[in-house]
């Protein structure tokens, strides 16, 4: 299996990635319809251990779902190019950050936060990536926004929790920002002898080696 992948080029042992999870994802996707359809069809279809059992499966669809999302968003991304790959993994950020803003506390005092956060942080970050300031990319969220937020929480004049306000949302924006636009970030960097996504390897010219 080795020699056989080592064998491919470089497209061909991405298309062969792509293939092989969304094959995965195809048969999970059809188990579990199996499952679900022999559960709706047992005579005790309604004891409590169908019910935990349907729990359990409406979760796993749950996360079937989100895991077909992301392997598409990944898989448009690569077709499409780095521009469309820098949109699409900043709305992939925005309701990240969103899900992620939704099971932590936050008072009223952490609007302006919020606002700092999705409406100013986040596009920033992502047109750095487009124009390829890897410079600022790599320090504005780490530096510069882990010291902006509490400063913009301070003015609130809310000290309830404040510690741990903060931290959840600046650890929520390293996750599902500053994380997530390293993809697209990786699609722009342009190494010798590679080209298309850094990933079609072209032979060095004599002046080169």
């Amino acid at each position: 299996m080795y020699q056989f992948l080592k064998n491919l080029s470089t497209n061909q042992q991405i298309a062969a990635l792509f293939v092989t999870v969304f094959g995965f994802l195809l048969i999970v996707s059809v188990v579990l319809f199996l499952l679900t359809f022999r559960l709706d069809h047992r005579p005790d279809h309604d004891s409590a251990y169908s019910v935990r059992h349907r729990a359990d499966l409406n979760n796993a669809e749950g996360v079937l779902k989100t895991s077909w999302f992301m392997t598409a968003v990944f898989w448009l991304a690569w077709i499409a190019g780095t521009s469309v790959a820098s949109v699409l993994f900043g709305l992939v950020s925005f309701f990240c950050l969103r899900e992620f803003i939704s099971i932590s506390p936050t008072r009223r005092a952490d609007h302006r936060s919020l606002i700092l956060a999705f409406f100013v942080i986040l596009p920033l970050q992502y047109v750095l990536v487009a124009y390829e300031r890897f410079d600022l990319f790599s320090v504005l969220i780490p530096v510069y926004v882990f010291l902006a937020i509490p400063v913009a929480s301070v003015l609130a004049n809310d000290p309830q929790g404040f510690l741990e306000r903060n931290a959840k949302l600046q650890w929520g924006i390293m996750v599902c920002v500053y994380g997530m636009s390293h993809v697209p970030a990786l699609l722009l960097l342009k190494f010798p002898h590679y080209t298309h996504n850094c990933l079609l390897y072209t032979s060095p010219s004599p002046r080169d080696s």
